[in-house]
């Protein structure tokens, strides 16, 4: 039977429908640059993507089928909002192995740690509230929090991350506004920089002394390759600090497992949160990431994830000293995916993609990490998806579009 539609002469306008925050929404940069660079022969170093070689795809399977043929019907159902206990557990331990207080009430399991910065933004932020990011920062944060329209005060970062001696000023600025501290001290996204130990130490008691929590995400902390681990920065101040992180870079990011770790009384109005957002993140697939945890398969897997990274980072950075004019800069991650390159101030990294893309190669501009859209003359190169060999292509071909570009 066919159905007729109501005959009228009226259509919604549903842009003024809209809800002032979604007006303000915008698509991330990267996402919509992954559409150009798709193409077979672009190299692109734009995404944040982990090595798809490197998944552990047989761990996955025998784990799927093994939880499916034990527990099935629970893998199956509804879970409990906060996670799945066991994977919680997991957590607990892991996470005291590296010196993080953490007890299985203060977790929340999370889709990706995506999630958790969203749900931060709905408990937290108001309009006109300012949040305090390093300068750049993290796009995906920007993008989770723009919704709520607070605004955005930045301190600059060095070689060694965050400068901390710049962030007094900034907090007595707005101070009474601030609402929170966003730091990532591991491997920045996009820098690619780690915040040293005493600096840590300086942002905990200068958070304190202003009465600011600090939003510590740990994404990449345990791909660290060469250095020694810093203590992060939640053991040194437990009750003001919220921890996040993902299994995203360390088993696959299609599985969507992220946490957060924070105070009681933080963590409840979180589940709350979530409950109106999606119930709970799926239980099969937490049950399939703890049953490859508890077998011991993930401190080798992240071994050879490791591995594999620290001769990309390397093939990256010979070639950025061989092909690269004069005039540029970069970082030199000791972890993580991306490192970040300085070009000469007249050079907008926005307007160069054309030349960049004629050559067949592809990176993110770095104005999209600063939340004024400032650094126009930065970029952002990831160094975890490309093997070597095709690394090394790539940064020949950025190289003669920067000579181009030079003249």
């Amino acid at each position: 039977m066919s159905v007729q539609p109501v005959e009228t002469q009226i259509t919604t306008d549903w842009d003024a429908k809209l809800a002032s925050r979604a007006k303000g929404m915008a698509s991330s940069v990267i996402r919509e640059l992954l559409k150009i660079t798709d193409r077979p022969e672009i190299i692109s170093f734009a995404g944040g993507l982990p090595a798809a070689e490197l998944f552990p795809i047989r761990e996955f399977r025998e784990a799927c089928e093994y939880v499916l043929t034990t527990q099935g019907g629970k893998a199956l159902q509804y879970g409990a909002t906060e996670g799945y206990t066991p994977l919680r557990n997991f957590l607990c331990e892991k996470m005291q192995k590296y010196h993080v207080p953490a007890e299985e009430e203060n977790i929340l399991i999370t889709n990706g740690s995506q999630q958790a910065l969203d749900l931060v933004g709905r408990i937290f932020l108001e309009k006109d509230d300012v949040v305090v990011t390093e300068r750049p920062t993290y796009l995906g944060a920007l993008q989770a929090w723009r919704a709520y329209r607070p605004r955005f005060a930045t301190v600059p970062i060095d070689d060694d991350g965050m400068c901390v001696d710049m962030l007094e000023d900034v907090l007595k600025a707005h101070q009474g506004n601030v609402k929170f501290i966003y730091a990532l001290p591991n491997f920045h996204n996009p820098a690619g920089t780690t915040i040293p130990l005493e600096r840590r130490k300086e942002l905990v008691r200068l958070a304190a002394k202003y009465g600011v929590p600090i939003i510590e995400d740990d994404p990449y902390g345990e791909l660290r390759f060469e250095g020694k681990d810093v203590l992060p920065i939640e053991t040194l101040h437990k009750e003001n600090v919220l921890y996040l992180s993902t299994f995203s870079k360390t088993l696959a990011p299609g599985i969507r497992i992220g946490w957060v770790t924070a105070p009681s009384k933080v963590i409840s109005k979180l589940v709350q949160a979530k409950q109106g957002a999606d119930l709970h993140t799926g239980t099969f697939v937490q049950m399939v990431t703890y049953d490859i945890c508890q077998r011991g398969l993930l401190r080798g897997h992240v071994r050879k994830v490791r591995e594999a990274y620290r001769e990309r980072r390397d093939a990256m950075l010979e070639a950025m000293e061989e092909f690269f004019p004069e005039g540029v800069s970069w970082t030199r991650p000791q972890g993580g995916l991306f490192l970040w390159v300085r070009l000469p101030e007249y050079v907008d990294t926005t307007e160069f993609m054309e030349t960049a893309l004629e050559e067949k190669v592809a990176y993110v501009p770095g104005s999209a990490f600063f939340p004024d859209g400032d650094g126009r003359n930065t970029m952002r190169l990831n160094f975890s998806y490309c093997r070597p060999e095709v690394i090394r292509e790539g940064i020949q071909r950025l190289g003669r579009a920067l000579m181009r570009e030079f003249g």
